[in-house]
């Protein structure tokens, strides 16, 4: 097993791998769509939401470091109601990565512009996969697949390999937009130009547009932990690089968009109007750099193959680790004893995938459905990471801030706020698709018995009625959200501020004070030593 433990370089380029995806192929088009030149600061924005996430579940992971660990932490502070709700939708948001890195791929290959590549034109009809672009997403999904079939140092290795260009393919566009044609003006000459669209879109785009799509692999981290070498430090200095790269590239990419779309253009459609069916290579042809346009089509496979690949080994992880959880069938997490890689829970996440991406075969309304799925996940993580430090106070916390107590409730409000962002009625949608998991736990719960119905309310009771308040507030919302403007903006932020905080405060008082799970958490973190 000794060979199998990932390095702190290897887990980075993982995290890399993984950040720099699909997102950065179409996220800084479809964020200037919504918000225009503010579409920067919906990255910022998006880094702040996603950093302060990351900040919480980093004490997690080097105080409970196991694979697939995203999938137990609720479970361990709440019990199993909460623990099943939390992984089930993080779950399915890295389930849905699989499809959608495959699909942006696809989508790239049908805009190829050479005459020998015209048959590739068929994979996409008015923005909607073909029978045809359904076949070549399936293919790619089986490869993400079987490249995790054998084991970790092939994947390490491959993500080793492809991670440095997928850096440099980034870094090398930004540099040649900005030097061949930046166009200044395209920011605007006032506040008004700069928001044409007001400041609403700016918190609208940060879901909707795949933002936090690009920054969600952090987790990649915190799902292999238990395979990291050295965890306590190595965890913490993986996420922080890998996040740190990706936010530099991401506002320098869509600040190199903006500049780089003809003034004459832009005044005849507007941002809005801006269609790219391949945006960085589309605008590439259009200032005469055909040879960056075909890197930028061979990085349209690299890019999402790497993230796919990446995410296709955590969402198994991740659906193994459920299964320590109880609520699901026991043989997804059964383990290859040869390679040491959860073979059966990989073929499930591609049937999923595959159903998926029958659904929806649109990359930015896949995109905004993984957004309000991990967000809903992670809305557990602040409440967990203080639960956790009133339960087990003694516990060994290589990462302990002493601001987590102001952290952790600012980070469940804007988890909050960031699902609702997501617009009615996606956000309800989404909810929905959580709520089908719910008879698969009844049915095993029945079977179990390890809690009483009336604890797991009073333990969990906090966290449906949020997801109900949420449901309400995405269809009550204000008419930029595309609610029905009971809530008008901003009162619609400041009322789920002021009630997400007292969900925090509820869900603090309801953690689970006997809980069986919290004996296999206090065995982790007795293998934990300071270093």
């Amino acid at each position: 097993m000794k060979n199998r433990r990932i390095s702190l370089f290897s887990a980075t380029m993982l995290a890399i791998s993984s950040l720099i995806g699909s997102g950065w192929l179409f996220g800084s088009s479809e964020a200037a769509a919504v918000a225009g030149p503010a579409a920067v600061i919906s990255w910022v924005i998006g880094a702040f939401v996603i950093g302060i996430i990351a900040f919480n579940y980093i004490e997690l992971g080097v105080m409970l470091p196991e694979s697939g660990g995203m999938s137990r932490y609720p479970q361990y502070s709440h019990g199993p109601l909460v623990g099943f709700i939390a992984s089930w939708a993080n779950w399915l948001s890295l389930v849905a990565l699989i499809p959608i890195e495959a699909v942006a791929a696809v989508q790239y290959m049908s805009t190829w512009p050479w005459s020998w590549a015209n048959w590739t034109s068929n994979f996409m009809r008015q923005g909607q996969l073909t029978l045809a672009g359904l076949g070549i997403v399936f293919l790619f999904m089986v490869v993400f697949t079987l490249i995790n079939f054998w084991s970790v140092s092939v994947l390490t290795r491959f993500t080793n390999l492809i991670s440095v260009f997928k850096i440099l393919v980034p870094l090398l566009t930004i540099t040649l937009l900005m030097y061949s044609g930046f166009h200044s003006e395209n920011f605007g000459h006032s506040l008004a130009t700069f928001m044409p669209n007001g400041t609403s879109p700016i918190f609208e785009a940060t879901t909707v547009s795949g933002i936090i799509l690009s920054y969600n692999a952090f987790q990649t981290v915190i799902n292999i932990g238990g395979e990291i070498k050295d965890p306590q430090k190595n965890i913490f200095w993986a996420i922080t690089i890998s996040l740190t790269v990706a936010t530099v590239i991401y506002i320098a990419l869509q600040v190199a968009f903006i500049g780089a779309v003809e003034p004459a253009q832009l005044a005849k459609a507007g941002w809005s109007g801006l269609k790219f069916a391949s945006p960085f290579a589309d605008i590439a042809i259009l200032l005469g750099l055909h040879w960056l346009s075909i890197l930028l089509y061979l990085d349209a496979f690299i890019s999402p193959f790497g993230t796919g690949v990446s995410f296709a080994a955590t969402s198994g992880r991740t659906l193994a680790a459920m299964t320590r959880n109880r609520r699901i069938p026991q043989w997804l997490g059964e383990v290859d004893s040869t390679y040491g890689n959860p073979r059966l829970a990989y073929l499930a996440n591609l049937f999923v995938g595959t159903l998926l991406v029958l659904v929806f075969r649109d990359w930015s309304l896949l995109a905004s459905v993984m957004g309000v799925a991990t967000l809903v996940a992670y809305a557990t993580g602040p409440v967990t990471v203080i639960s956790l430090r009133k339960l087990r106070p003694n516990y060994t916390r290589p990462v302990q801030s002493k601001w987590m107590p102001l952290v952790a409730p600012v980070t469940f409000v804007i988890a909050s706020l960031a699902i609702y962002w997501a617009m009615w009625p996606t956000t309800v949608q989404v909810i929905g698709a959580i709520a089908l998991g719910l008879p698969l736990y009844i049915y095993y719960e029945s079977k179990n018995k390890q809690t009483s119905l009336k604890e797991q309310l009073q333990s969990g009771g906090w966290f449906l009625c949020y997801l109900v308040f949420l449901s309400v507030m995405s269809y009550a919302g204000s008419r930029g959200f595309h609610g029905n403007d009971f809530f008008k903006y901003p009162y619609d932020f400041l009322t789920i501020i002021i009630v997400s905080l007292f969900f925090y405060w509820w869900g603090i008082k309801s953690r689970l004070l006997i809980n069986p799970d919290l004996e296999e958490a206090d065995r982790l973190n007795e293998k934990v030593k300071l270093s």
